[in-house]
Formats: structure tokens, C-alpha cells, sequence
């Protein structure tokens, strides 16, 4: 079997002490190549030297988390800017972006134009987008009505939401669901929303180094445990991990055109 980890964070303070050696263990267990979102311009250079060292295995993103949208937000995003206009065939996405009304609101406005001019980057540059929504779903709607009709494309990391949700998601892109370690929790309602939605709409990630699957909640997450995320989703849609491995792995190569 061979996965994707579509969402990694390789190159944080976390894994500087045994980057090599956690992507073996990985590559190990089957995780073959790894997607790098992007978080903001601070965390840029750590990231493309990750995917410089590790060519092959490690995709770069580009874009401006949601957490990130501060007072500086309009000079951050002038630097997302300036790295599409000048390779934009480097990255395999735009992201993460998003809205997260979870950690403070303080910024939320600006959140808005922040998401919504990447996602219009998205059908510029014909890159799908990793979208975060924390306790936004009203407001990610809002914003996907604004750009609507353009041609969107991407995944809902950690996704969160219902299948009813998603499925309205489905209207403004060609959108996957994004299931990481939350779907391994006892009583986490991701496994319902994966139970009621078609694996040809998802995909695995991790979100290393958190969020960690059982049963190592609460410690660094790594890549390397996307197997154990598979066979929590083969359990809830019965059938043999197999057939997890092949289906997201091959929706994760179309999405984000990994060679």
C-alpha cells in the first residue's frame, strides 16, 4: 500500500531534531510523498529548504494561514502575491487559507478578503486551494457565493463540518474532504460525516505535528501514522484499507498533480 500525507508540517521547530529520520519512518509505513501547506511569510524559507532537501517527497504550497491574518495582513499577502507571479509552478496549491473564528475575531473582516482573494488566485494560477474553516462554515459560505461562478478546486483540511455541509461545499468546487487523527477519537463526529460521504472525496493528512491519532493524542503527530488513519475509515466505510490506500492516494495525485 502507498499513501499521501496531504497535510504536513514539516519543516516547524518540532521536527528539527529528527526531520530525516521521521520521514523514514514514514516512508516505512507507506507514506511516500507529503504535501507542505504554507502558513505565512515567516515560515516560507524553512519550507521550500524542506522541499529542496527531500525533492520528490515533499511538496511546497504557498498562502497566508487565517491565523496569521494580522495587522500585517496586507504586506503578507503582497509576498503570496509575489511568489505565484514569479514560479508559480513551484507550488502544488495555494494555502492554507481560510476564515478561523475559533481562536479570535479580532481580525475576521480581513480574514474574509484575505481568503477570498486566494481563492481567486486559485482559478488564476489553476492550483487547487487547502481551505481551513474553524467554526466558520456561515462564513466560508459567504465568501465561496462571492467568487462563485470561478473554477475552484481543492480540499477542506481537518474537516469539520457535516456531510450535509460538505456537500454543499461540492456546489462552488471540485472539493475533498480532508481526514485526519480526529476521525480515530472516541465519540468525534467526523466519523458519522465520513461514514455518510463517498471515498472518492477524500483524502488523508495529518496535520503533523498535531493532532495526533489514537492512540497517541496528545503527542507529536507524525506521517507516518496516516495508516492508522486509513484503517479507522476502512472500519467505518467496510472495506479493506486496500482499497483506502488506493482511492486516496490516487484522489490526492489528481488534485495536487504529484508525480
Amino acid at each position: 500500500m502507498k499513501f499521501v500525507d496531504t497535510h504536513v508540517h514539516w519543516y516547524v521547530e518540532d521536527f528539527r531534531a529528527d526531520l530525516p529520520g521521521a520521514i523514514a519512518r514514514a516512508q516505512e509505513a507507506g507514506v511516500g510523498r507529503f504535501v507542505l501547506p504554507a502558513v505565512s511569510r515567516a515560515t516560507h524559507a524553512p519550507l521550500m529548504r524542506v522541499a529542496r532537501d527531500f525533492e520528490g517527497l515533499c511538496f511546497p504550497c504557498v498562502g497566508l494561514h487565517p491565523t496569521e491574518v494580522k495587522d500585517d495582513w496586507r504586506s503578507e499577502l503582497a509576498f503570496v502575491e509575489a511568489q505565484l507571479a514569479t514560479a508559480p509552478h513551484t507550488f502544488v496549491a495555494i494555502g492554507e487559507t481560510g476564515i478561523d473564528a475559533y481562536w479570535s475575531r479580532d481580525f475576521i473582516a480581513a480574514q474574509q478578503v484575505v481568503f477570498e482573494q486566494q481563492l481567486r488566485w486559485s482559478a488564476r494560477y489553476d492550483l487547487p486551494v487547502i481551505v481551513h474553516a474553524r467554526d466558520a462554515f456561515d462564513i466560508i459560505f459567504n465568501v465561496l457565493e462571492k467568487v462563485h461562478p470561478l473554477p475552484l478546486r481543492g480540499v477542506f483540511h481537518a474537516y469539520s463540518g457535516t456531510a450535509e455541509q460538505f456537500r454543499q461545499l461540492r456546489r462552488y468546487g471540485n472539493f475533498l474532504m480532508g481526514v485526519g487523527g480526529v476521525v480515530t477519537f472516541k465519540k468525534a463526529a467526523l466519523a458519522q460525516t465520513v461514514e455518510q460521504t463517498d471515498l472518492c472525496d477524500m483524502v488523508l493528512e495529518t496535520d503533523a505535528p498535531w493532532l495526533a491519532p489514537a492512540p497517541f493524542r496528545g503527542k507529536r503527530n507524525e506521517s507516518g501514522y496516516i495508516p492508522l488513519i486509513a484503517e479507522k475509515v476502512a472500519a467505518l466505510k467496510r472495506c479493506p484499507v486496500e482499497e483506502i490506500a488506493a482511492v486516496t492516494t490516487a484522489n490526492a495525485e489528481s488534485l495536487f498533480n504529484l508525480t
